[in-house]
């Protein structure tokens, strides 16, 4: 089934590119940077084709060349809206699009996910935000979370909060279900990336102090999250101390005036 299928692309492409060079044979007196651009933009659907088969395959190898494919186009900048379909699905695949046979789940990859999550985080669009604070709500393997999480930090959107309180949230409910070290530090990276975007800490100090006290993670990071705590600590201390001294240097502006008088 996967081999007929890749065939088949193959073949597809090898037809239209060659029925390419026909027409452009047969058009010779078109400009050369015309038929370069034509030429582009051909290849770019082809590609854009050929990925979106790959990506919608029903099987784990198919959809892993599709992620190669991706990933080439996300390294260089290329990724086309139909690609970032392409990813959307293959991040929520299993989860948010479910294709089950007699009852039982059969396209559920979460390395799919987790790697597809990642390179969200290197697309870093609204569109891609909202889609991994979608996972990290809906899925509930723990590495497709933390990629999630991870990616949420290296993108630094969080209006209103949203991407922090999603993230304590996930936290709170691994910690409970199935607390796991490496997602805790994941959670960790992403709060002190979206640090300077936090309106209300509250939420996110209670999440880290929990880490810090749970004895079911590892040392290293039950020590992150202290030292996490110590730092949004000290800023905030700092940005008090600050804000009281804009303060007096401004009375005391305000006063100068009046005694002159």
């Amino acid at each position: 089934m996967k081999i007929s299928k890749l065939a088949a692309v193959l073949m597809i492409s090898s037809a239209a590119l060659s029925g390419f060079a026909q027409t452009e044979t047969a058009e010779e007196q078109q400009s050369t940077s015309s038929d370069i651009t034509v030429e582009d933009e051909y290849l770019s659907s082809m590609e854009d084709l050929i990925v979106t088969e790959l990506a919608f395959a029903p099987d784990r190898d198919t959809k892993l060349v599709a992620l190669q494919y991706l990933e080439d186009a996300v390294n260089q900048g290329s990724i086309s809206p139909n690609m970032q379909t392409a990813l959307n699905a293959l991040a929520g695949e299993g989860v948010l699009s479910q294709t089950r046979e007699n009852g039982r789940l059969v396209n559920n990859f979460p390395d799919i996910r987790a790697r597809a999550c990642e390179l969200l985080g290197m697309v870093a669009t609204e569109e891609s935000k909202n889609l991994l604070v979608d996972i990290v709500l809906a899925d509930n393997e723990p590495m497709v979370i933390s990629a999630a999480i991870r990616s949420l930090g290296d993108i630094g959107m969080n209006e209103n909060d949203e991407v922090v309180n999603t993230i304590a949230w996930a936290q709170k409910r691994n910690a409970v279900l199935n607390p796991t070290s490496s997602l805790a530090h994941e959670v960790l990276v992403a709060y002190e990336k979206l640090l300077p975007t936090i309106e209300d800490k509250s939420p996110v100090i209670q999440s880290i102090a929990s880490i810090a006290t749970n004895y079911r993670y590892i040392t290293p990071v039950r020590t992150m999250a202290q030292a996490l705590l110590k730092k949004i600590s000290t800023s905030d201390s700092n940005s008090s101390e600050q804000q009281n001294t804009q303060q007096q240097e401004a009375a005391a502006e305000t006063e100068t005036p009046a005694e002159g008088m």
